[in-house]
């Protein structure tokens, strides 16, 4: 199906630790429009599409959530690697420290565990992509709000290549949209 390149899609590099920003993170993590939600539900909604190019397009950006799910998660990771337990109950994070440790877990800003209610498919090819459409203009405006939460340089680089993959994805969800519309409305002949 496709091949996995043991490198990062974007380099991640942080300055410094950052606590509060690795929480805000989260919600691109497990939240309800995180990277996680995105790429379940294209690969979900990928079976009941009309056309090739419609299941091919789903499958590409589903795969590549996965890899943006790993570029946050390496953010969060690097955010908070070698924080001590006082330190995270300080600012909030004691809670997920005592079920979690370190470890990463999907769950919201919040620490609203991720459900897989958050996932949408309905079988009708018309209704997803519309979803999909906007799960990405979602997905996009919290890029920009965590943009707007961090002063790194580093950090803020990246979360600028996500939202601008969030845009790609979004015009390439209405051009397959256009393609499913199409090959639905044309006329049948017996």
């Amino acid at each position: 199906m496709w091949i996995y390149e043991k490198k990062l899609q974007y380099p991640v590099r942080v300055e410094k630790c950052d606590i509060g920003m690795a929480k805000f993170l989260f919600a691109q993590y497990g939240g309800p429009d995180s990277e996680l939600a995105a790429a379940l539900r294209y690969l979900t909604q990928r079976y009941t599409m009309p056309t090739k190019k419609a299941k091919g397009l789903l499958t590409d950006i589903g795969t590549e959530e996965l890899a943006h799910l790993e570029v946050i998660a390496t953010l969060i990771y690097k955010l908070i690697d070698g924080v001590p337990a006082e330190k995270l109950r300080e600012t909030g994070l004691g809670g997920f420290y005592a079920q979690h440790d370190n470890a990463l877990y999907y769950a919201d800003a919040n620490g609203v565990p991720w459900t897989a209610a958050y996932i949408q498919a309905t079988g009708d090819p018309i209704t997803d992509l519309h979803e999909n459409l906007a799960a990405e203009q979602k997905a996009r405006v919290t890029y920009e709000h965590l943009i707007n939460l961090t002063d790194d340089p580093g950090v803020k680089d990246v979360l600028r290549f996500l939202r601008e993959r969030e845009v790609v994805h979004f015009q390439r969800f209405g051009e397959a949209l256009d393609d499913v519309q199409f090959f639905m409305d044309r006329k049948s002949c017996y």
